[in-house]
């Protein structure tokens, strides 16, 4: 008898982990991602028939691909009780069963991060010498556990002490050899303190993970809750989504090549143009009042969370390919009000006698001296989130984290040079051009964020 297999999918750009278990030419996949034909394609060259769909939970931060692999592949569809999921699914609860193979896979419900949230206990039949698996989704990541607040009917607090009974009482019953696979790992923004390992085991959680080390429940609440950034305002849309299920990536409109000319009208109309070369192209070059989201880092979920699900968006992107992969990316987080892309770049802007903007980029050492001569005009914005703070703030910087810049505008100086950073310099790029369409003209961006400042060893306060 062959072992039962895992296969872990993992798409860095949303920093999210699906499953493949397959055992005697049938399978299951775990939490899909929207774009479903890389399961299909493991699964075909295996030899494997796709019978089970599994959710852990209805998603905030990605679109589910169930409904279309369902649809393709006649697999049914699981979810724990009280999703509210509109299409066709099984509701499952503690103690129901899938076995395929030799593969058994067992529920347990664990609300806390949702309320319907379940993990799947895998055992592998043909080996009981194999440590046990379980698919934590958003319970228990390595590192952390899931954010208690995504309910509209229970406070973060109520998810909380949830969150703690199922950990406690079920997930930390387990042996200490048992396997962790969780939905996410670090990036996401459905935990503070996920690890970039992918697996890890309910031992090691045990002694390691601080969620994990609170003494009592009400420790463990106010761990999770106080300081507790807000979710991402697109999260609650993204659930709707998830609910009545997606329709296939197939039905994704080919975009529309537009002129320069276009594109400043579609501008005047309301169309914001999403810039996703790399920075620097876009400091040099890029047309007024466009948003910069490179497409190297957390692409999608920045543009979802500046953005939103329904703004018309046009995308000024390296060259085709780019296009059709940023307009993927933004499917997977249900952005699809994409009207088209700007087809000639900023050379063809330039070439309609139409202005371009530029962002000036400025060295820490840069920075340090022209503070020393200009200190009255001068203020530093550091956009990480607070908890990154605790690491060290450069003296007199404001504090407001990216995803809540655009409605903290009002607190910024214009008179002053602003200085923008963030950790690296990926974010504080985004920031830069929202402070820019926000009429903002004296705006820099600090290369190389707060790394490079430490790297230079220069002063920082606690």
């Amino acid at each position: 008898m062959e072992p039962v297999q895992v296969e872990r999918f993992y798409l860095g750009c949303l920093a999210h982990a699906s499953y493949m278990i397959g055992s005697e030419g049938s399978a299951a996949i775990i939490d899909p991602q929207r774009d479903v034909d890389l399961y299909l394609d493991a699964a075909s060259s295996k030899g494997w028939r796709i019978e089970h769909i599994i959710e852990t939970h209805v998603h905030a931060d990605f679109v589910s691909g169930h409904s279309e692999l369902a649809e393709r592949t006649g697999a049914q569809i699981h979810l724990g009780m009280g999703s509210g999921a509109s299409f066709p699914h099984a509701d499952v609860k503690d103690g129901d069963e899938i076995r395929f193979g030799q593969c058994r896979l067992r529920f347990l419900q664990t609300p806390g991060h949702t309320l319907e949230s379940i993990c799947i206990l895998m055992e592998d039949e043909s080996d009981p010498n194999r440590p046990a698996t379980v698919f934590t989704g958003d319970t228990l990541f390595v590192g952390d556990v899931g954010r208690p607040d995504l309910s509209p009917n229970c406070t973060p607090q109520q998810l909380a002490e949830l969150l703690y009974r199922s950990l406690h009482e079920k997930l930390l019953t387990l042996p200490d050899d048992t396997v962790i696979y969780p939905a996410h790992g670090a990036g996401s923004l459905c935990g503070r303190q996920m690890s970039s390992e992918s697996s890890s085991t309910i031992g090691q959680q045990r002694r390691t993970n601080y969620a994990l080390l609170a003494r009592t429940s009400e420790e463990f609440v106010h761990l999770l809750t106080d300081n507790l950034p807000a979710a991402p305002e697109y999260f609650s849309q993204e659930v709707q989504l998830n609910r009545s299920g997606a329709a296939p990536l197939s039905d994704l409109p080919t975009l529309a090549a537009l002129t320069a000319p276009e594109v400043l009208q579609l501008q005047k109309e309301g169309a914001v143009v999403v810039d996703t070369r790399p920075a620097i192209q876009f400091a040099v070059a890029h047309v007024p009042g466009s948003i910069h989201i490179a497409l190297t880092g957390q692409y999608a979920s920045w543009a979802a969370r500046i953005l939103g699900l329904s703004t018309p968006l046009i995308i000024a992107g390296e060259d085709p390919e780019h296009v059709r992969e940023s307009q993927l990316r933004l499917a997977r987080v249900g952005v699809e009000n994409v009207i088209g892309y700007l087809a000639d770049g900023v050379l063809g802007w330039i070439q309609n006698g139409l202005e371009l903007d530029y962002i000036p980029q400025i060295s820490v050492q840069e920075f340090v001296d022209l503070r020393e001569q200009e200190r009255d005009r001068i203020a530093i914005l550091d956009v990480r989130e607070a908890g990154e703070r605790t690491g060290g703030v450069i003296e007199g910087s404001i504090s407001i984290p990216l995803g809540k810049l655009k409605t903290r505008t009002e607190e910024l100086d214009r008179e002053k040079l602003l200085i923008v950073h963030c950790k690296g310099g990926y974010r504080s790029s985004i920031a830069t051009s929202i402070l820019r369409r926000a009429g903002f003209r004296d705006v820099a961006n600090l290369t190389g964020g707060f790394d490079a400042w430490k790297s230079a060893d220069l002063p920082c306060t606690a």
